[in-house]
């Protein structure tokens, strides 16, 4: 019988070596879940078909919206980001965050940058 153990979301954040690089440590039905750290700003995009959780667990995320519209979150809170929705998160220092998407969502929607990390890559060593 295999040995039942929860996720140490702490333990997954320090195998994380980039910044905007996250790794998916989890799934629940179609949703990933993943842990990234950012620093600075990844690039204004949307994902149409899919909505976006940003979990903060350490430091502070703005999330710039369309109509100089910002959600700031510390840690604890979270923020949803609705399907269609335009948005750049910045982390002025290093923020570190639990996403939770669904597994058809890529990283920058359909803006390709060179930060843009491949679902496959996000992926890797999961399982």
């Amino acid at each position: 019988m295999t040995a039942l153990h929860g996720i140490d979301v702490a333990a997954e954040l320090r195998q994380v070596e980039a910044h905007w690089t996250p790794r998916v440590v989890g799934q629940v039905n179609d949703q990933y879940v993943k842990v990234a750290k950012l620093l600075g700003e990844l690039v204004w995009h949307a994902h149409e078909a899919e909505d976006e959780m940003f979990l903060v667990v350490s430091g502070r995320l703005r999330i710039q919206l369309p109509d100089d519209q910002e959600v700031v979150l510390t840690p604890g809170q979270f923020y949803v980001v609705p399907r269609g929705v335009q948005h750049n998160p910045v982390a002025d220092e290093e923020v570190e965050i639990v996403l939770i998407e669904t597994v058809t969502t890529r990283h920058t929607g359909e803006v390709f940058v060179e930060g843009t990390v491949p679902v496959e890559q996000q992926v890797a060593g999961f399982r």
